[in-house]
């Protein structure tokens, strides 16, 4: 296996520092949006609710992002931005997504969602003027969606038709593009030749400024339930003429470009949306902590508590395989189009069960819609509409299922396991290269860890299986067991993903063909679990200076939440659960409390938060 630094071309030095960077910036975001539950915060959330039933984003807000920068974290190191690797970009924006979902997509992410294609497959005069619109506050929006057709996108009839001088003419319709109307420059995937098959799209950076007059219009503005304050309009192109420099790669080249953006993408927009559901837990053992109830506290029903301890532990979940799949894409970019898929599938629908289950606790406060407790709502509303879109639930499992009968047959069971420095959350990565990722899953290194690892946990592989299992103390036999069991479990997809039926392996897949790419999601999400817990700890500092992470760290290196998340996993899968430790839930809620009251994050940065 990797060490921290093998194959990443970075020092050790260099991590740190980058690591140091992060924090700072992170810091400093928090900063400058200060305490969400501060009323008399002009950014706290009760300015952000206002701006939300408005259908508006707060202008104020958007300003300290200016200030801040933020479109940086969207352009490429090279060409005078931030952007070095996509897992930190996740954890900057979560900053951003923990406040306010319309924010964080409607002022930055979407324009890194079309600034990738650009930097995947642009020429540098594209990327130089990319680079200069963001940094210069600017706005990209990307426009893959027609309604007639959702996530077919293959399907899009948009033509932009290219014509005797090397150009295009545009024409049709675009729908629900988020920032269409304020973007000063758009990437539209339009088909370039009426032939079926992958050639038939190409890829078009379209600046506004350099068009001719009276060629486009805009559409009304969509009304949605959630992230209202997103500007979803459409856009008509009527014979508009663009020059041939506006194609991005070559012609026909748009599904392959598209494909790989996607993985970029599905990786790390999940990773942004965990700051939404750390807010929502927040809300809730805040409620816990000061309603009565029957002259008791809610966080002493039973009910409750089970509730927030186990919303935690998704978190932990969720952020496991958002760690893995964001760093897949530097480190494993053979095999990061199965993950990024799966990332995208499983984590909004785990939210999503999770905050339905914290409703539960907030009662009929869950319906408020403003006041202390009304960012919870907001986050619920905002959740599925960031699920949508061409990166859609289906659209993702139709892009695992075809996969799963080669990866049966060739890579799990035989294939090496996947690197340590794929679990360790602070460590260094190679500069993200778009380039080297692969449209279909060669190998599945993820799926690979699973396998041995009951024997290890019981001390029986080797010098490092024996050191993994005195780290599981009064759990061991638990672990072991479950351990077991995920092997088992994923020995029975194996099966059946080898005899799955052709038609299967196309848009008629059947229901349990479905079934199939959520049981594998699953699994991947439980060796993303077991990969960062048997990555933490280690030998001391040789300097001997304090480790400002040291209680996170120790935090994860217990096997307690380990336990609990792999028993949850194991339910969602049908598996046989094993009989925990006496005392495990006290020790999570005390986690759970500590965080709330110090003001750290729900996720594995354990990041000091503002407020």
């Amino acid at each position: 296996m990797l060490t921290p630094t093998e194959g990443t071309g970075h020092t050790e030095g260099a991590g740190a520092e980058e690591e140091l960077r992060v924090q700072h910036r992170v810091a400093d975001l928090e900063r400058r949006f200060g305490d969400p539950s501060d009323p008399d915060n002009p950014l706290g959330i009760t300015a952000l609710l206002a701006a939300d039933e408005r259908g508006e984003l707060l202008a104020e807000a958007e300003d300290v992002l200016t200030d801040f920068q933020l479109n940086a974290e969207f352009v490429p190191r090279e060409w005078g931005g931030r952007l070095e690797r996509v897992d930190t970009m996740g954890r900057v924006l979560r900053t951003v997504f923990r406040r306010d979902a319309s924010l964080g997509l409607g002022y930055g992410a979407t324009s890194f969602l079309a600034a990738i294609a650009v930097w995947a497959a642009g020429t540098d005069e594209q990327r130089r003027r990319v680079a200069e619109l963001l940094l210069g506050g600017g706005r990209l929006a990307i426009a893959y969606h027609e309604l007639a057709h959702g996530n077919d996108f293959v399907r899009n009839e948009f033509r932009a038709t290219p014509t005797a001088d090397g150009g295009f003419l545009l024409d049709g319709v675009k729908q629900v593009i988020n920032n269409v109307v304020r973007a000063e420059a758009l990437v539209l995937f339009s088909r370039t030749d009426d032939a079926a098959g992958s050639r038939s799209h190409s890829v078009l950076l379209v600046e506004k400024d350099r068009l001719p007059d009276g060629h486009l219009r805009y559409l009304p503005r969509y009304a949605t339930v959630g992230v209202r304050g997103c500007q979803n309009a459409g856009i008509e192109f009527t014979d508009c003429p663009v020059s041939g420099d506006a194609l991005v790669g070559e012609l026909g080249d748009g599904v392959e470009l598209a494909l790989r953006s996607f993985q970029i993408t599905r990786s790390v927009v999940p990773s942004m949306i965990l700051g939404g559901g750390d807010t929502a837990l927040r809300t809730a053992v805040s409620f816990a902590l000061n309603r009565q109830l029957y002259n008791r506290s809610v966080l002493e029903i039973p009910h409750a508590r089970a509730t927030l301890v186990g919303a935690f532990t998704d978190l932990l979940i969720c952020d496991c395989l958002a760690l893995v799949a964001t760093r897949a894409v530097h480190l494993l970019p053979a095999e990061t189009s199965v993950y990024a898929a799966a990332v995208k599938y499983l984590l909004p629908k785990l939210l999503t069960d999770t905050t339905y289950d914290l409703s539960v606790v907030l009662g009929a406060n869950f319906y408020v819609r403003g006041g202390e407790y009304g960012a919870f709502q907001k986050h619920v509303r905002d959740l599925p509409m960031i699920s949508l879109g061409h990166a859609g639930t289906a659209a993702c499992q139709a892009t695992i299922i075809p996969q799963l009968p080669r990866l049966a047959r060739t890579a799990w069971f035989t294939g090496p396991p996947a690197p340590d420095g794929l679990f360790r959350i602070r460590d260094p990565l190679p500069p993200l290269d778009p380039g080297r990722l692969e449209l279909v899953a060669t190998a599945d290194g993820l799926a690979c860890s699973l396998v041995g690892v009951a024997d290890e946990l019981a001390g029986e592989g080797g010098a490092e299986g024996a050191g993994i299992g005195a780290r599981t103390g009064e759990y061991g036999e638990a672990m072991v067991a479950l351990a077991g069991e995920l092997e088992a479990e994923l020995r029975g997809l194996q099966e059946e993903c080898s005899a799955m039926p052709a038609k299967d392996r196309t848009v008629l897949a059947s229901p349990r063909a479905y079934a199939g790419a959520d049981r594998y999601a699953l699994l991947l999400a439980a060796a993303a679990c077991l990969g960062v817990w048997r990555n933490q700890g280690g030998a001391p500092d040789p300097d001997g200076e304090a480790d400002p992470h040291a209680a996170s760290t120790d935090f994860l290196a217990s096997p307690v939440w380990l336990t609990v998340a792999l028993t949850r996993l194991a339910k969602r899968l049908g598996r046989p659960l094993p009989k925990l430790p006496a005392g495990w839930e006290e020790h999570l809620l005390d986690e759970v409390l500590s965080r709330y009251h110090e003001a750290r994050s729900y996720d594995l940065y354990d990041t000091p938060l503002a407020g």
